[in-house]
């Protein structure tokens, strides 16, 4: 029988008693919590680690690999990574280009990663695909080598490099890492250089590299694997003996031993950033490795430091100095050496002197007052929650016993974690801070927007980074699917071709209560007890669509305010009421909702609801808060400009709806309407915040009778429900043409392409929703497979739906290479314009079998299960509207997707928003045949 596991998923929460003075916590954490595991090693030296879950029909499965960047070598940087991406193209056993294809198509979901210690494969998989997905892992693992072709490594190179686009090159503050390394690691240190390398070492990769890569590190005896889920021990072992007994050891790998570094100076350099619009100062002092003992005691210095209202950092940098909105500290540990960091995004035009000057003041105070008790006990409360959020589902367990398997050599590492982590004393933290900190020689970033040489720090030098120049018609950057290669295949005793699917899981709604309360709040829950905890939900109809007019960004002000503090509490000493708990606490708008969110134990639920109760019904107003929550928001407007996805998000939603609708403006508002918001503003918006058309969601280990006798306390909440405000949607809509945004230097063009399609409230919504599945419903949609998997354009390309009350948009969204811009907007206008003509009985047959079993897995969490209660409750779904649409879903013809698609996504009256580079693809967009119009970054016509 399985155990309970005592997991405190963190999740927004309010729990202490409404006494002004905070009451010792309710709650007391598992010390000796433990994942209940076998494990057992195969003749090849493969370590396999295996957790029975049986809660849900679903299966993780994932492969730990005891290499990354740390194995490189100089001039052939960032390969570790550039393997993980080949092993997910080919195999002996395995079709071609299934692997990324398949697994989507059984109803599963895979992803891989790449640290700077370890790579890792995962999967998590209906029950019925368990020996597929055994057959699949094992081929990549141990039979892919011989596939690779010089057209697979060309694609892939593509690939990876406009990963390195997208998350480096085109993104604010995105080589601050690449000039941390290589100034905190000497060289030829293995932490020397970045996870992704640098592009020049990837471009020259050759098949060689790849085999001699794969023959190094890709033994059986190099890995761990964990399978957690719905299994069968005896029948688990017998499988995993079939597909992975035969792959081969490899040669022994040799352990590395921690390199911690010192540094024999402070090295203090700046950086010219092209996105950037605000200064950021980083520290980076050297620190120790994973599971060394100081690092327990340095992590909670991170949170002492900078963690709470309370924290130096945070009182001088923020609060009274008014520098930055938010300052960080923190302990990052690998494993062969750890960095402690000081990060400061500051307020707009903020010299990084100044910044500077504040954290050392706040190290002056931190010496001075020493650790408070109370702060460490709170912090130890956070961290060990922290660690059982981290085993909350299925994969997650299987991701902690892997990695403290590989690393630790015990895959129940978590019990002596949390055991290490309640011992660290108030002695331990200043000793790591003497040790590590006070006085002693870091690496120091002043990275700021170009032209603003004058905000960076007294004499730091300029760092120097290896830039890619955008080029258009680069030969080597055109590749293609290419031919199979030719081999032999390897000799096995068993048969390697694809298992059959075992028996079908069947998805069943869970039992769904509902109830009432005196005061008009609607109660929906599921009761689910496999863990002792509740999540719930308040919603509010509202949110964006009752902000004044011209003052976008009340409701979302509202929500951060009413967080800081009660009438009985200050901020701090509610902060201190709910990290003593170990919880966290969360208000936020959206565009048609307010909402108010929360998890906790089930035995803290009634003095979560009291503080849920004193939050809401009596507000602080506290007028020094909302002066610097304002002054972060300006803060956080102005650094948005400096991303190019929401640069484009913003002048698509503004050319779909009209710039006067609530759903064309971000919900935290604009730079323009920020000025005109005042505190009167807040507390007008706050009369709308009542139990009338309200709806309380419940998920956990509470039964009806229980939850609604804790809420009856909530009756005394009472008001009457505003009028929601309706806008009229424009009656043109800008179809058939290119709208384009100029970011100087792009690498990438982001692309936003679609038309204002439905509702959710509409009778079409569903079935537009499985019609999409095949065009962009992830790494198995024509999108993916083409514009990633074929050209080597883009690291993603995908469309859907939006949800909402309101008429929501049908969009195509993706990040391409400069240089391939034009190319793939020819190939999006194509797929779409043609996609009713070319969808076919084969993928009415594929689009049911993938939704169905999806199912399987999709509603695991507690969360998930919110979410089904919130569309009941919003949307008037039926309480087992999940089944009937699974009815509609096998009902649908291929007429009837043809008919979809005919009727929501005509090509020539979406809209094409495109942010990139001008000087080199103004002419090329041209060529697509549409008027081009010119905006500026916040949507404006140029």
């Amino acid at each position: 029988m399985q155990p309970k596991i005592y997991s405190l998923i963190a999740l927004f929460i309010f729990c202490m008693s409404c006494e002004e003075k905070p009451k010792e916590p309710v709650q007391e954490i598992e010390k000796d919590f433990a994942i209940d595991y076998e494990k057992f090693t195969l003749d090849n030296g493969l370590e396999v680690i295996l957790h029975q879950d049986n809660s849900d029909p679903i299966v993780a499965v994932a492969t730990i690999m005891h290499v990354g960047s740390n194995r490189e070598k100089p001039g052939k940087t960032g390969f570790a990574h550039f393997f993980e991406h080949m092993s997910f193209n080919d195999s002996e056993n395995v079709p071609v280009g299934a692997n990324r294809k398949m697994i989507p198509e059984w109803g599963g979901s895979r992803n891989g990663g790449t640290s700077n210690d370890y790579t890792v494969y995962y999967e998590v998989v209906p029950k019925d695909a368990f020996e597929k997905i055994l057959w699949i892992d094992s081929d990549r693992f141990g039979y892919m080598i011989n596939t690779v072709t010089k057209a697979a490594l060309e694609r892939e190179k593509q690939v990876v490099k406009n990963e390195k686009r997208q998350r480096v090159d085109n993104a604010a503050y995105g080589y601050t890492d690449e000039i941390i390394r290589s100034n905190l690691y000497p060289e030829g240190h293995p932490y020397n250089w970045t996870v992704i390398g640098s592009l020049p070492d990837l471009q020259a990769a050759t098949i060689e590299d790849v085999k001699e890569f794969y023959n190094q590190y890709y033994g059986a005896s190099n890995a761990t694997l964990v399978i957690a889920g719905d299994i069968d021990f005896e029948e688990t072992k017998t499988l995993v003996e079939k597909w992975f007994g035969e792959i081969p050891s490899g040669p022994e790998v040799e352990s590395l031993q921690p390199q911690p570094v010192t540094l024999a100076e402070t090295k203090s350099l700046y950086f010219e950033d092209n996105f950037a619009k605000l200064p950021e100062l980083r520290m980076v002092f050297p620190s120790v490795e994973e599971y060394h003992k100081d690092s327990y005691a340095l992590q909670i210095l991170g949170q002492l430091l900078s963690g709470s209202k309370n924290a130096p950092l945070y009182q001088v940098v923020v609060e009274e100095q008014k520098l930055a909105p938010n300052i960080s500290t923190y302990q990052y540990s690998s494993e062969l050496a750890g960095e402690f960091v000081f990060r400061v995004r500051a307020n707009e035009q903020t010299n990084l002197d100044a910044v500077k000057k504040a954290i050392d003041s706040g190290l002056i105070r931190f010496e001075k007052n020493g650790v408070n008790e109370r702060d460490l006990k709170r912090i130890k409360a956070e961290l060990e929650t922290n660690l059982y959020q981290g085993v909350s589902t299925v994969l997650n367990k299987a991701f902690q016993l892997g990695q403290d398997n590989e690393f630790a050599g015990d895959p129940s590492y978590i019990t002596k974690t949390a055991k290490l982590t309640n011992a660290v004393s108030a002695d331990d933290v200043m000793r790591v801070y003497k040790q590590y900190i006070k006085n002693k020689n870091y690496v120091m970033t002043s990275v700021v927007p170009k032209g603003q040489l004058d905000l960076v720090v007294l004499d730091a030098k300029e760092a120097t980074v290896w830039i890619e120049e955008v080029k258009q018609d680069v030969a080597s950057e055109e590749v293609g699917q290419g031919e199979e290669a030719e081999y032999e295949k390897t000799v096995s005793k068993y048969d390697r071709s694809e298992p059959a699917f075992g028996e079908l899981p069947k998805f069943k709604m869970p039992a769904i209560w509902t109830g009432n309360l005196e005061n008009g709040m609607r109660v929906f829950g599921i009761e689910n007890n496999e863990t002792p905890l509740v999540q719930f939900d308040i919603t509010i109809p509202g949110g964006q669509l009752l902000d004044p007019k011209n003052k976008a960004g009340v409701a979302s002000m509202l929500s951060n305010l009413m967080l800081e503090g009660t009438a009985n509490k200050t901020p701090a000493e509610l902060e201190e009421a709910i990290g003593l708990l170990g919880a966290t606490i969360n208000m936020y708008s959206t565009n048609e909702d307010f909402h108010i969110t929360g998890s906790c134990l089930e035995k803290n639920f009634e003095e979560t609801i009291a503080l849920v109760k004193e939050i809401i019904l009596e507000p602080r107003w506290d007028e020094a808060e909302y002066k610097r929550l304002m002054q972060g928001l300006e803060t956080g407007l102005k650094d948005r400009e400096s991303n190019p996805n929401a640069i484009a998000s913003l002048a698509y939603n503004q050319l779909l709806y009209g710039k006067n609708h609530p759903s064309a403006i971000p919900g935290s508002g604009t730079l323009e309407s920020f000025k005109n918001i005042s505190l009167d503003d807040l507390k007008a918006y706050y009369s709308n915040l009542v139990p009338e058309n309200a709806n309380f969601h419940i998920a956990g280990a509470m039964s009806k009778s229980e939850t609604l006798g804790v809420l009856e306390t909530l009756n005394t909440w009472k008001g009457q429900a505003p009028q929601i405000p309706t806008f009229q949607l424009p009656s043109e809509n800008n179809k058939n043409t290119i709208y384009f945004i100029d970011v100087p230097d792009s690498k990438q063009s982001v692309l936003n392409i679609g038309k204002l399609a439905l509702s959710a409230t509409n009778n079409d919504a569903q079935s537009l929703d499985f019609a999409n599945e095949i065009l962009g419903g992830g790494s198995s949609g024509r999108l993916f497979q083409k514009l990633r998997i074929e050209k080597g354009y883009t690291y993603g390309a995908y469309s859907g739906t939006g949800t909402s009350l309101e008429v929501a948009p049908f969009t195509v969204r993706s990040s391409v290479r400069a240089n391939a811009t034009l190319k793939s907007l020819e190939i999006i206008q194509d797929m779409v314009a043609n996609y009713a003509d070319n969808f076919t009985e084969a993928d009415v047959e594929l689009t049911k079998n993938k939704l169905l079993k999806a199912n399987t897995r999709a509603y695991e969490s507690l969360g998930a299960k919110l979410a089904i209660l919130r569309n009941i409750s919003k949307y008037g779904y039926s309480n087992d509207y999940i089944e009937k649409n699974q009815a509609a879903l096998i009902a649908m013809t291929l007429e009837d997707y043809k008919n979809i698609i005919n009727k929501y996504l005509q090509e020539p009256e979406m809209i094409y928003v495109i942010v990139g580079d001008k000087a080199t693809q103004w002419s090329e967009i041209k060529k697509l045949g549409k008027p081009v119009v010119e905006l500026d970054i916040f949507g404006n016509p140029k």
